[in-house]
């Protein structure tokens, strides 16, 4: 059985496998705070993440990183911004849209971070249950 698990975990459908970390924000889908905690959980299991983003979206995936940054949890590796041809909705012409990637990496004091948040979590739940 370990041996399927380890297959499974080691497939490669095609893609770049760095890229299991990475998050495509939409600013219309998911709430704000869905992606920062989204990004922690990606951050605790690769130890990096990548947002990306296109349009206007890109104002959501640098408060998400903004918000990463001054609490602590993450610092910036690298920042990518470039355009990407599209075929517009209605009549079909292309357009171009810009484009953000921004890779985040864990602090030093993420796993620290994280505790202390898992803790405070345990005790509201401790308190709601009384």
């Amino acid at each position: 059985m370990e041996e399927i698990t380890e297959g499974v975990n080691n497939i490669n459908l095609g893609g770049d496998p760095h890229k299991r970390n990475r998050i495509q924000v939409s600013n219309t889908k998911k709430p704000l705070f869905f992606y920062v905690n989204l990004a922690k959980r990606f951050m605790q299991q690769h130890n990096e993440v990548e947002l990306s983003a296109l349009g206007m979206a890109i104002a959501t995936v640098v408060t998400i990183a903004e918000i990463l940054k001054n609490n602590g949890f993450a610092v910036e590796k690298k920042i990518m911004t470039s355009t990407v041809d599209m075929k517009e909705d209605s009549r079909g012409r292309p357009v171009q849209k810009a484009k953000i990637e921004i890779l985040l990496g864990k602090t030093e004091k993420f796993d620290e971070l994280m505790a202390a948040a898992a803790e405070e979590r345990d005790v509201a739940d401790g308190e709601e249950q009384n």
